[in-house]
């Protein structure tokens, strides 16, 4: 440390329950930070972003839990054929 630090008045540990209890500081870039006026604006955003995720990632889950799709219909070929075979068993 240099010489012209005075540190005779400090309190040691003024600020540890404050940091002690959490400290989440997020340094922005100039050009995101130009965006955004005061700190009410980047947590009304970063929200908003959340709510679109979780929302993205509800559709997704309901996406997969979805039951498979019905059959298609058979075409008039395969029904016939099924008619005949049907009927020739029923004559033996």
């Amino acid at each position: 440390m240099l010489a012209e630090y005075d540190f005779s008045k400090a309190v040691r540990g003024k600020y540890f329950e404050r940091y002690r209890q959490g400290t989440n500081v997020v340094m922005l870039d100039p050009d995101v930070a130009d965006v955004f006026p005061d700190a009410t604006a980047v947590n009304d955003a970063l929200r908003l972003l959340v709510a679109v995720a979780d929302a993205k990632a509800l559709r997704r889950q309901e996406r997969t839990r979805r039951p498979k799709k019905a059959q298609q219909p058979k075409s008039g070929g395969q029904r016939k054929a099924e008619k005949t075979t049907a009927a020739k068993a029923a004559r033996g």
